[in-house]
């Protein structure tokens, strides 16, 4: 909620050493989305909830119509009319032509196609 926390027991939470959870803080700070008020030799940090509201918001607006036109997209004729999550039959049969590709093609540079250097004519 709403109450304050020193670094240390956040980091508590997280698989992440004191440092870098420290650096976190900082740069939310900085961002405005958490308060930080020392008691003593002590920092205790709180969340801005207007702030993080805002953010959440945002990236819900910024996120959500990308993503609802990326499953349009996926969803449509040009890329098979297959819902999400359903691969195509041929997906897992690779074509002649990739088969041919992946083989081999090791002619080194600078021969020609009777493995001889030299422009010929």
């Amino acid at each position: 909620g709403d109450r304050e926390l020193p670094a240390g027991e956040i980091a508590r939470r997280f698989e992440v050493t004191r440092p870098a959870i420290s650096q976190h803080l900082r740069v939310l700070r900085e961002a405005g989305l958490v308060e930080e008020r020392r008691d003593g030799t002590r920092r205790l940090y709180r969340a801005r909830r207007e702030r993080v509201e805002e953010l959440r918001d945002y990236l819900a607006g910024f996120w959500g119509g990308r993503l609802r036109l990326l499953r349009e997209q996926a969803e449509s004729e040009s890329f098979g009319g297959l819902p999400i999550g359903e691969p195509s039959p041929k997906a897992a049969t690779p074509t002649r032509g990739a088969r041919r590709a992946r083989g081999s093609r090791k002619k080194s540079r600078g021969t020609n196609d009777s493995g001889t250097k030299g422009g010929g004519a």
